[in-house]
């Protein structure tokens, strides 16, 4: 059976409550998801999952430092994640704040390691976007994106 990994890093609460939003849609989708924060995850475990989905604050453009060491540690695992599908969301405070720069920092770390991307021709194309809390709009594309995911998955998974 197909199982995923949602990781999220928050200072503030508001990228916890994108990931377990978007978790929540995939296992709505029939997706065995687990949503956990950066600190509790480890390597093996996201070897492990057959998609992974990472959220980060924007911070000056880029991932927290907390998401960023978790993927640098990965580096002893490449070649293994090959093939699984992966996402990525952030929370920022300003809509010209580094969204997009944040987002495609960890795609990029994403796609190096041969992960298959989800991205989206409606609504935020490269990952879910919160300014502060998820609003409305927000919450909408932090489930459209984990059905997506979840669909992908099990498409890929068959």
């Amino acid at each position: 059976m197909a199982k995923a990994l949602v990781i999220y890093y928050s200072r503030s609460g508001n990228t916890k409550l994108m990931a377990e939003m978007i978790s929540e849609a995939m296992n709505e989708g029939n997706l065995d998801t687990e949503c956990k924060a950066v600190a509790d995850v480890t390597v093996e475990e996201m070897a492990e999952a057959d998609a992974v989905v990472l959220g980060s604050p924007t911070y000056y453009g880029q991932m927290a430092g907390e998401m960023k060491k978790l993927l640098d540690e990965t580096v002893k695992r490449h070649g293994r994640f090959d093939g699984k599908v992966g996402g990525a969301f952030t929370s920022a405070v300003n809509v010209g704040g580094g969204n997009e720069t944040t987002l495609m920092g960890i795609l990029s770390c994403l796609l190096v390691h041969g992960f298959v991307i989800q991205g989206d021709p409606q609504g935020d194309h490269y990952g879910p976007v919160s300014l502060s809390k998820p609003n409305e709009r927000a919450q909408k594309q932090c489930k459209r994106f984990g059905k997506r995911i979840a669909q992908l998955t099990l498409k890929l998974a068959e």
